[in-house]
C-alpha cells in the first residue's frame, strides 16, 4: 500500500484550490467531483487552509490523503468512519489496521473424500447474496462475459430480488476458468442441457415420496434427492474420467 503523509507532516509548501486538486485525482478517480471533496472535508478527513477571504488551499498531504480515501472507497469499499479510523492512526505514527475484504465470503462446497460432492453439499444452503458489481468483482469476469453467460441461462439472478447466490459465483468463476482454453459460455450449452436432464430425473423419482401424508414426507423427499444428485454427479464424473482415459 502506498505511504500516506500524516497530517501536518513536512511536505513543500506549494497550495493548491480546488479546481487544481480535482485535475489531479480525475485521471485515477473520474468520479471525484468538488462537492465531493467538500463532503469529505466535512466528515473531517481532509483539513485544507483557509485564505482571508475562505477560500480552500490544499496541500501535497491533503491530495495524498483524498487519493487514500478515494482508493480505500473504490478499492476496499471501506465506510468513511473506518477510513477515518485508519488516517488517524496514521497521524499517530502508527500503521493502519489490515484491511478486511467487507464483500461476502463465499462458503466452500463440502467434498466428499474422493473429491466429489457429498450429499451433504447439496443439503447445505447458503444465504450469501451477491450484487450484479460484487459477483463480477468477485468472479474476476467483466459485464459482457457475465452477460452472455446470463444469456446461455448459466448464471441467473435470484427470483424477485436482482441478486445472485454463491452457485452462480460459482459457475461464474468455472466458465471464467473454462474460457481460458477457449471455452466459451455457448459451448457450456450442453452441460445446462445435461444437468436440466439429471435433475429431471431426480424430481422424477423423488415425486412420489412428497406425496406421502404424513408430515416427514417432504423431508424424505428432499434428503433422497440429495442423495440422488450426489450419485448422478458422481456417476458422470466417473464416466468422464474413463472416457477420458480411454482415448
Amino acid at each position: 500500500m502506498a505511504r500516506v503523509a500524516a497530517a501536518g507532516e513536512g511536505q513543500p509548501r506549494a497550495l493548491m484550490n480546488i479546481g487544481q486538486v480535482l485535475d489531479l485525482l480525475r485521471p485515477d478517480f473520474p468520479g471525484v467531483t468538488i462537492p465531493k471533496i467538500r463532503f469529505l472535508e466535512d466528515k473531517g478527513l481532509i483539513k485544507p487552509e483557509r485564505t482571508p477571504a475562505g477560500y480552500r488551499k490544499f496541500s501535497g498531504v491533503d491530495v495524498d490523503r483524498l487519493r487514500y480515501v478515494l482508493r480505500m472507497q473504490r478499492d476496499h469499499y471501506l465506510p468513511l468512519k473506518v477510513i477515518g479510523e485508519h488516517l488517524a492512526a496514521i497521524d499517530a505514527g502508527h500503521e493502519p489496521p489490515p484491511i478486511e475484504s467487507v464483500v461476502p465470503t463465499v462458503p466452500k462446497v463440502a467434498l466428499a473424500s474422493d473429491g466429489l460432492p457429498s450429499a451433504e453439499s447439496f443439503a447445505r444452503r447458503s444465504d450469501v447474496r451477491l450484487s450484479r458489481r460484487e459477483l463480477v468483482k468477485i468472479a474476476e469476469i467483466d459485464e459482457e462475459f457475465l452477460v452472455e453467460l446470463e444469456g446461455h441461462a448459466l448464471v441467473q439472478p435470484l427470483r424477485g430480488t436482482g441478486q445472485y447466490d454463491s452457485d452462480a459465483l460459482l459457475v461464474a468463476r468455472t466458465a471464467k476458468e473454462m474460457a481460458a482454453f477457449g471455452i466459451e459460455p455457448r459451448h457450456l450449452r450442453a452441460f445446462k442441457a445435461a444437468a436440466d436432464r439429471e435433475a429431471g430425473l431426480v424430481e422424477q423419482v423423488t415425486e412420489p415420496l412428497k406425496r406421502g401424508r404424513d408430515a416427514a414426507a417432504a423431508a424424505r423427499a428432499q434428503e433422497a434427492a440429495n442423495e440422488i444428485a450426489a450419485l448422478s454427479v458422481k456417476l458422470h464424473a466417473t464416466l468422464v474420467k474413463a472416457r477420458l482415459q480411454r482415448s
